[in-house]
């Protein structure tokens, strides 16, 4: 369940850091929607439990857990933005 949250989180954020910031115009939305849940599902599933997330239970939720991955998400937005900005993709 967590790696569907993590995706639709890092999804969301791509689509706002299109829509919002203009930050991904050479990317295109789709390409900052799937930069950003691919950011997403990497943080949540290999840098939180790195950082000690770690739930109760297999697969239950972790606030921290989310932030890792939006936060990665975000970390993946920036770096593919300065990439289309380096190499005119």
């Amino acid at each position: 369940m967590n790696i569907a949250i993590w995706i639709l989180a890092g999804g969301v954020l791509g689509w706002a850091s299109f829509a919002l910031l203009k930050a991904d115009e050479r990317v295109g939305k789709a390409g900052a929607v799937l930069v950003g849940m691919f950011g997403a599902f990497f943080g949540g599933n290999v840098l939180a439990p790195m950082l000690g997330a770690i739930a109760d239970t297999p697969n239950d939720f972790s606030a921290f857990s989310l932030t890792v991955a939006l936060m990665s998400a975000i970390a993946f937005l920036m770096i593919s933005n300065l990439l289309a900005r380096r190499f005119g993709v």
